[in-house]
This record gives C-alpha cells, structure tokens and sequence, in this order.
C-alpha cells in the first residue's frame, strides 16, 4: 500500500546512502581483520598495505555515516525514525551533538567512531605491534558495526538498529492513518531531546566517556595480540602509555557525568549511586588496577598473569555496562538505561566472545607464563602497590554485585532485592576501601622497588601524619560526636593523602614537576575525596518553611519554604528571600529568586540573584533544574520542589478555573493554591438513602481533609457513583476555600484514584516551593577534580617518552 503512495517532500536517497555506508563499514572491518590476521601469522608486507586499506575505509564510512545523520538532524529531516525521535525544530543548535548520541543506534555510532579514530593513532605508532593490536580492534569493530545493521534473521532475530529506518516503516506507525496521507511529513513534529539531557555537559560528557570506553579496548587488543603472539611479557611495556591515557579519559568522563548530575538533577548531589554510573566506574577501577600492576612489572617483572587479567577485564567490564544499559534489564534502576530493543541476544555474543577469547587465552597459555613466587618485602613499594590494587578489585567486585542484582535474578530466578538506603549500602563497603587506598597513596611513594629503609620511611611521613592527626583533632574538636568514627578516619585519610604527597614532590623531588605526575593525581584524588566528605556531611537544607502553613508530608517544612510572588520577604539561610518573577525562554520556564543581604542599618541589599527551572516537555513530563550560587566556600544550591503552572487565559463566564487531575493514593497530598488536600481513605459504607440515590448504586467516597494556610481543617467527600453500568461523580464543594471536587476514577490495580480540584478564579495565586542546600567548601572537590586531571597528564607524558623507546 504505502509503496504506491507518492510521498510529497519525503528524501529516502539519504537513507538508502546510510545504509550502504553501514554495510561497508561492516564488511570493511572483517576485511582488514582477516588482513590484519595474516599479516600477524605471515609478515608478508602486502597484507600490511591490504589490511591498511581496508581500515581506512572503515574509518571514512564511520565518519561518513556521523556527518550524514548530523546532516539529516541539522535540516529536520523527520521522515527518518531516529531523527524525529531525538530532536525537533524549536531545540538550540548546541544540543544538536547531544541528539546524535542520545539513543542507542547514535551512542554505538559514537563509539565507533572513536575506535576507528583510535585505530588510526595506533597504526601511526605501535610499529611492530601494528598487526596484532589492529586485528583484535578490528574484530571489536565488527561486531560495534554489526549493532547498526538493523537487519532481521532467522525469521524473527533482529541484528542491530538502523538510525537510518523510515519513521513509516517503523512497526509502531506502520498502520496509524497519517502514514498513508502523501503529505504526512506536513504535519509530524519531531519529539525532541530529552528534557535531562538539554545541558551543556551533555555535549562533552558522553563524546568523552565514549572516548575512555574505546582506549579501554587497546591495553584489551595489546594483552591478547600478546598471548596469540607467544610474547607473554613484552606487550606489557607498550601498553602501559594506553592505560593510563584510557584512565585519564574515562576518569574525566565520570568527572564529567557527576558534574552535570551536580549541575542538572535534583537530587541535591553529584553522584548517585545510580547502576549505569557505577557501570561506568567499575572499568576505570580496574584499569587503574591494571595500570599499576603494569608498573610493578615494569620494575620487577612480575605480575604478568594480573597484567593481562586486569588489562583484558576492564574492556569486558565495559561490554558488560553496555548490556547492562541497553538490555532494559536497569528500566526499572536507572534514569540512564536504555529501553530493551530486542537486541539482547546480539548484546549477550558480544559480551561473551570477547569474554571467552579472554578465558580462552588464559587458559592455553597458563603452563607457558613464567609465574615467579618472588614474595615481596613488606618494606617494598610493590608490596603496597599490589595492596591498593586488591581494594580496588574488592571495591569493584562489590559494585558490580549490587548492581548487577536484576541480572543474577533473571538468571537464578531469584528474588534478591537491593538495600533500603542504596547511598548508605554503597558507602558502608566504599568508605571504608576509600580510606584504605588514601593511606596507600601517602605511603606508598616513599618506599623503594625491593627494599626500604622503614625508619627513614617513617621520619619522612612524621610531619604529613601529625598535621593530619592535628586537622582531625580540629574537626573533633569543633564538631564532637556528630559525625561518626568513620567520619574521622576518611577525614585523616584524605589530609594524610593530599599531605605526604606535596611533602614528596618538595622534599623528594625538589619541585621537578616533569617527576611529579603521580603525586600531583593522587593529591586531587585526595581532595576529591575530602571536598565530597565536606560537602555532603556538612551540607545543609536552609530552606525552612517558617510560615504557619503546613507543606504536607511530600514537602516537608524542614526543606521546603514555599514564597508568594512580590509578597513575602522571607528569611532563609542568613539572606532574605523574594520571588520575583517567572519568565519563559523557549521550552524553559525561569523563576527568579533575589537573595538580599541586611546591612548594618537594618536596610536590606540585593546580594544576588539565582533562576532554578522549570523545562516543559509534553511528552516526557516537566523537569526541574537546579541553579547555583558560588562561592569561593561554598554553593547555594536551589532546585524547584513545586511550581503552579499558569494556564491560558480563561475568559469563560464559569467562576472556577480549569479542573486539575489529581491521581492520589492514600495518604498523598494535593496542593491548592490556599490549601492542602489530603486523601485520608475511601468510605464504601455510604448512606444512599441521605445522598439521594438509588438502593442498586455502587457507591464510593473519598474521604478528604483540607487544611488552609492558617492550618484550619475541613472534610469534604466527593462520591464515585456507577449506576446501570455508568459513572459519574457527585462532587464536593468547600465554599470557604473556593474549591469543588469531583471523584472521577478508581484503578483497583494501584489502589489510586483519581480527582478533578476545581479552584474559584479569584483563588489564584502565583508562588512556588523550593527547596536551598548549602555545599560547604565544595571547591575542594572541584579542584581535586582539577589536578587529577593535570597530574595525570604529566605522568602519562613522561611515561610516553620512557615507552616511546621500546615502540619498534
């Protein structure tokens, strides 16, 4: 049927051009794996220049194929199903990147694209390494092109999604009547980004994760091209630069996430706890691990069998959080996880090739490693390096478990369900990990390879360790029992950690920077661990609600403070607080708040100015976005908890305004302008005689307290009637409040029902309820981010020219 329509404005060349570029992309990537194979085993120069060739035909197809849906994007080009789905006309040019890798076909793209970039590095240096690395890439590439395919198999077996499908060909609009209108593209708009994803970070954030998870598949390539290779130890060296640039990458990355979870959810924090962060995180604690096993290698030529497990798991870890995340298998855990796609079989050959090539190497190389049983001395610096990566790898087993639980329930059928308090489960094992990797990075630098001089170590850690214990006893003292004893412990830990380190790079080195990468990265470790312990146990909610009105239990009086438009002046946090105005920019709804100061002669000052959001989404619901006020320290952290939304002008004769929808369960609260509705329970023993109605109605009410602002309560109980098989509602009204009521909707499935709360004209009133978190000294954290990331670059430098060498 659709193929005899002529579709007006409609351009499918373009997809036709995609797909074609995707099927070279594929067959591209298998081609120069096969190449690069026999290059390994042959050394013949002609499969060198063949496999090359092939690989950068690769590489010009991904390209192609990401500036062809940039394209399509850029001019709306909605008969194409990913492009409708992830943006639309009205959004701002910046977020057009952001629409690119929001869904599942753009993310695997993105990935893609930056292993063929990669690859590209790697032919340009690895030298000798160049076949084997290149062929173990490529077999990742085919099977990253594969998941664009969107092609189906064996009747039902999807391979992959196309970003390149036609919005009418998509199953979902297949038989809907529009799609047969010739005209249809007239009269579609594109859905849009998501609201939670229209940051600035959203631009850089994911391209910059992507980027870590691709140099994690190149210490994976170095490790297995070594064991096919026999050369069981001399990937090792070559590798480590990689390593440590994937940390580096991937680490920003994570910095990254946290800072736009900072800067744009609401659940007043950076991080989360959330499963696909930490399936993120877990990657990079073992690539940390890997690199320092590579390191003790590099000194004592040993730790070849950890070197290549650690090196190898942390690619398959990052597979892992790819099913994890694109599985639907966290739907129900995650505000990042992608919905299943019926890709999961595709995903589940993915994660286990890769995985049983692994094991498969391992285990026929085993007998032919050279495993030492060198013990090392306790007084090495070795010894303490294998120490902090064993935390790390305890820290990363512990992660993974409680974030795969969805998993080892579907697989077992179990029923283990995750803690109550997911942040304090989290905590209870990481704390404790945290303090314990802190105290090794004080240590650790002063020791030497093989043996040290403990007493000379001792004297050197005597004053970083007393300055320290002084800060604790500080804290202890000002703050006394508040805080928990592992409180204390992180606290001294961290200063200890950030200590030792200055104390080494200017007593040890003498202020050689070029020497002093590791130290300058563990102290920004270290103050990221102290600016995070600051901030989230010092934090505190200003926002008290200290007007005589009662909030409800959903916004309670201690977080909450609820301001009048223009009429109140309301004290919060040392400041005095206005609401001035809201004002709309595009999708975006900005509630100014002026915070003003009091001088000395009484006489209040305007001190600033914060807009926390309101972004209008129809499709995906309304989100709140916080805004910030920094301080060198400390942040005021405002989000919006409510907003009454103004409706269009009604100029209509009926006194009340437009009904709003209410879905309440018992127990919940609804808000009004001038009061708080609280559904108490439902009352089926109506007196049907005294409501004037009929012996064979089936009727139910809801049983209502409303509370004003001066905290005065009525009852009201609108009724749901059904009477010969219709409903209706026999409404409530409390004329005092200028409200009417109606009982329209039970769903026995939820135990929910729903209201229709009708408000006299003359009750609105324009306010919002916000909730203000102070961050103390939250810098610190910031700038430990800071120097973790110049830290790391100094060392990965240095160690690219100690390296460089061995690259023949």
């Amino acid at each position: 049927m659709q193929d005899s329509i002529q579709y007006i404005g409609e351009q499918p060349l373009f997809g036709i051009i995609g797909n074609l570029l995707i099927a070279i992309a594929f067959s591209c990537a298998m081609v120069a794996a096969i190449g690069y194979f026999y290059w390994m085993r042959s050394g013949d120069i002609i499969w060198k220049k063949f496999s090359r060739s092939f690989f950068y035909i690769h590489t010009l197809s991904i390209v192609s194929i990401f500036i062809l849906l940039m394209y399509l994007i850029l001019n709306h080009r909605f008969e194409y199903h990913y492009v409708w789905e992830h943006s639309n006309e009205e959004m701002p040019l910046k977020y057009i990147f952001a629409c690119i890798w929001e869904g599942q076909e753009g993310s695997f793209l993105l990935w893609l694209f930056w292993h063929a970039i990669i690859g590209l590095l790697v032919i340009y240096r690895t030298k000798t390494w160049e076949a084997g690395v290149m062929m173990v890439l490529s077999l990742i590439q085919i099977f990253l092109s594969s998941m664009l395919l969107g092609i189906i198999i064996w009747g039902d077996q999807k391979i992959g999604t196309n970003p390149f499908g036609l919005l009418r060909n998509d199953p979902s609009f297949a038989n809907l009547p529009f799609i047969k209108m010739p005209d249809y593209l007239q009269h579609i708009k594109g859905n849009g980004l998501n609201p939670l994803l229209q940051n600035y970070w959203m631009t850089i954030h994911p391209p910059t994760l992507f980027l870590g998870f691709a140099l994690t598949a190149i210490p994976f390539c170095f490790a297995i091209s070594g064991f096919i290779q026999k050369k069981y130890t001399e990937w090792i060296v070559p590798a480590i630069s990689w390593t440590f640039t994937a940390v580096l990458v991937l680490g920003i990355g994570i910095l990254m996430g946290a800072a736009w979870a900072y800067e744009s959810l609401s659940f007043g924090g950076f991080w989360a706890w959330d499963p696909v962060e930490n399936a993120s995180l877990v990657p990079w604690m073992t690539l940390v691990a890997a690199a320092h096993v590579m390191l003790i290698y590099k000194s004592r030529k040993t730790t070849v069998l950890s070197s290549f497990i650690l090196a190898t798991i942390s690619f398959v870890l990052v597979v892992y959080s790819t099913f994890l995340t694109r599985s639907g298998i966290l739907g129900d855990t995650s505000v990042h996880a992608f919905t299943d796609l019926g890709m999961n079989l595709q995903l589940e050959v993915f994660l286990f090739f890769f995985l049983g090539l692994m094991i498969f190497q391992l285990i026929k190389n085993f007998n032919k490693l050279n495993l030492s049983n060198v013990e090392e001395s306790f007084s090495s610096r070795e010894f303490w390096m294998f120490v902090g990566v064993l935390l790390l790898i305890i820290g990363a087993i512990q992660i993974t478990f409680q974030t795969s639980l969805p998993v080892i329930n579907k697989l077992f059928n179990t029923k283990l369900a995750p803690a109550a308090d997911v942040i304090d489960s989290y905590n209870k094992w990481q704390l404790p990990i945290a303090a314990l990797l802190l105290l090794l990075i004080a240590i650790t630098q002063f020791f030497n390879y093989k043996n040290s001089d403990i007493k000379n170590v001792s004297r050197k850690l005597l004053i970083p360790a007393l300055l320290s214990f002084a800060l604790v006893l500080i804290s202890y003292c000002t703050l006394g029992n508040n805080y928990r004893l592992h409180y204390y412990i992180l606290l001294f830990s961290a200063c200890f950690a950030a200590l030792a380190n200055t104390h080494y790079i200017i007593n040890v080195l003498k202020g050689k920077i070029k020497f002093s990468g590791s130290s300058v990265a563990h102290i920004g470790f270290a103050l990221i661990m102290l600016g995070a312990l600051i901030s989230n146990s010092r934090k505190e909610t200003i926002s008290q609600n200290f007007k005589n009105i009662n909030l409800g239990k959903d916004f309670p009086n201690s977080e909450n403070i609820m301001i009048e438009n223009r009429i109140d002046t309301l004290p919060m946090g040392g400041y005095y607080v206005v609401y001035e105005q809201a004002r709309k920019e595009g999708y975006n709804l900005y509630y100014d708040v002026a915070y003003f100061n009091q001088n000395l002669n009484g006489e209040k000052e305007k001190a600033f100015t914060l807009s926390p959001i309101l972004q209008l989404n129809e499709r995906m619901g309304n989100v709140a976005e916080p805004s910030t006020k920094r301080f060198w320290n400390k942040d005021i952290y405002t989000h919006l908890t409510y907003v009454e939304l103004n409706e269009k002008e009604d100029k209509s004769n009926d006194p009340y305004q437009t009904a709003k929808e209410a879905i309440m369960a018992i127990g919940d609260t609804f808000i009004t302008s001038n009061s708080f509705v609280i559904l108490q329970g439902l009352n089926k023993n109506i007196d049907k005689a005294k409501l004037n109605l009929n012996e064979q109605d089936l009727a139910v009410g809801a049983k209502l307290m409303i509370e004003n602002v001066n905290r005065v309560k009525f009852n009201a109980e609108p009724l749901f009637v059904i009477r010969d098989f219709m409903s209706y509602s026999q409404e409530a009204m409390v004329d005092s409040l200028g409200l009417k009521i109606a009982f329209s909707k039970i769903d026995p499935q939820s135990g929910k029902i729903t209201l229709n709360i009708s408000e006299l004209k003359s009750n609105k009133k324009d306010f919002i309820i916000m909730k203000a978190i102070v961050f103390p000294y939250i810098n610190i954290l910031w700038l430990g981010c800071i120097l973790l990331i110049v830290g790391s670059i100094i060392a990965i430098r240095q160690r690219i020219k100690l390296t460089s060498k061995n690259l023949e």
